[in-house]
């Protein structure tokens, strides 16, 4: 593949999470909801605040990640069916499929910690 398109994509999957912040005054103009035509409360509506922030972007990691594993693990099954019963071919598959099984366990296992971390920080003892 081509370098620059590589890294085009690249950018493209990377700045996607950033897209969480234009959400945040999307919806309010002069104090107007546009989608609904009442007065902006940013107070109630729109969480500022580092922990709403960062939600927002651990939000849409999850959801890209969640893609990410799904194209693996299609991946993983097309290896598989075109092995053809090569045994180089099969072990490729197995590791291509462990290797997805093992991301989606690391990448519960950092979202647990995260939450498990902000509940602690935000709950107030």
């Amino acid at each position: 593949m081509d370098k620059k398109l590589l890294l085009l994509m690249l950018l493209a999957i990377f700045s996607i999470p950033f897209l969480s912040f234009a959400t945040y005054a999307s919806d309010c103009v002069n104090g107007i909801d546009i989608t609904t035509g009442l007065y902006c409360d940013f107070g109630s509506k729109y969480d500022y605040s580092i922990t709403g922030i960062l939600t927002d972007i651990l939000n849409n990691l999850w959801i890209i990640f969640t893609a990410i594993a799904v194209i693996m693990f299609v991946i993983a099954g097309i290896l598989f069916l075109t092995a053809s019963g090569a045994p180089e071919k099969l072990t490729q598959a197995r590791s291509a499929l462990i290797w997805g099984v093992v991301g989606i366990v690391v990448a519960i296992i950092a979202y647990s910690i995260i939450a498990i971390i902000s509940s602690l920080l935000t709950t107030p003892v």
